[in-house]
């Protein structure tokens, strides 16, 4: 057998592998790296609108329409004068805005059901878990498109329509998840202290049960972004003038030969936001799941 040679180099190979194993499992994937810089500088630019927009993102002129991009506007114009970056800027706060309170609202549907259905069991999880397969009888953009239908256009609406379309998916992941914790240890110990079911629910099984909806949490404000993005474009979502991403594209779609910028820069900010969300949500996904968390170690 032949002795496998060990010099400076493999030595110095060594420490740098051990060195990077030793490094925070944030800093060694990406993943998070890049999708942490992209949601930064979005949510960056979306707080420092009022500074960084040139005019008013409603403001009409129209001696300036379908400009160009130049150093006047950066962006180009618009079909009313409009300046581009302003708008581009003004709605990405909307967007962000947008995924978080629809987030929210899927949270706030799905946590109970899901907490309720998983610790119950029992004729409370048959009644919760054929209620969400209704919803889930939906595709999304269809149930939400639904909803808007009922309630009505408009930002509010649209928020609620697409925390509504998600609440199945909230409600099934903590459902599982608590159907796994509820068999512990610690939750059998509390039960026999004389915890009753609303204290163990909240304070021992909740918390434990968490850790999957936090990685999907962050997916889901990606999708909540593109559906937004889609209902808006439809006419459903964000009304004129307010700027949107998705009402941007809808109102170029005419220019698109003689002023292509009007899509292009809307359009590159929606790919780049979900973008963030999801590498951050795949990165914390693989984190999270045991299944992967050795593949993300040796990464």
């Amino acid at each position: 057998m032949t002795a496998r040679a060990e010099g400076p180099g493999a030595a110095a190979s060594a420490w740098s592998r051990s060195r990077h194993r030793r490094r925070p499992w944030w800093l060694r994937d990406t993943r998070v790296a890049v999708g942490v810089l992209i949601v930064a500088g979005i949510a960056s630019l979306a707080a420092m609108a009022p500074y960084l927009a040139l005019r008013q993102p409603t403001q009409i002129d129209l001696q300036q329409t379908l400009e160009r991009p130049g150093p006047a506007h950066p962006f180009g114009t618009d079909q009313l004068g409009r300046d581009l970056l302003s708008r581009v800027v003004f709605a990405g706060r909307t967007s962000l805005v947008v995924g978080v309170v629809s987030v929210a609202t899927s949270l706030a549907i799905g946590v109970p059901l899901g907490l309720v259905s998983g610790y119950s069991g029992g004729r409370a999880d048959l009644l919760a878990m054929r209620f969400v397969d209704v919803l889930q009888a939906f595709p999304g953009l269809l149930l939400a498109i639904a909803v808007i239908a009922i309630l009505g256009p408009g930002i509010l609406n649209m928020m609620l329509a697409i925390g509504v379309s998600a609440s199945p998916l909230f409600a099934r992941l903590l459902r599982a998840s608590v159907l796994e914790v509820k068999g512990e240890e610690f939750v059998d110990a509390a039960r026999a202290t004389g915890g009753t079911d609303l204290r163990i629910m909240l304070r021992h099984v909740l918390p434990n049960a968490l850790a999957p909806l936090i990685a999907q949490s962050t997916l889901r404000l990606g999708s909540a972004i593109l559906t937004s993005a889609s209902l808006s474009f439809l006419g459903l979502g964000v009304q004129p003038p307010q700027p949107e991403w998705g009402a941007m594209v809808s109102e170029a779609r005419q220019y698109f030969v003689s002023a292509p910028h009007l899509i292009v820069f809307p359009g590159l900010a929606i790919i780049l936001c979900v973008l963030g969300f999801n590498l951050l949500g795949e990165a914390l996904s693989d984190r999270i799941d045991p299944r992967l968390a050795n593949a993300s170690e040796n990464r």
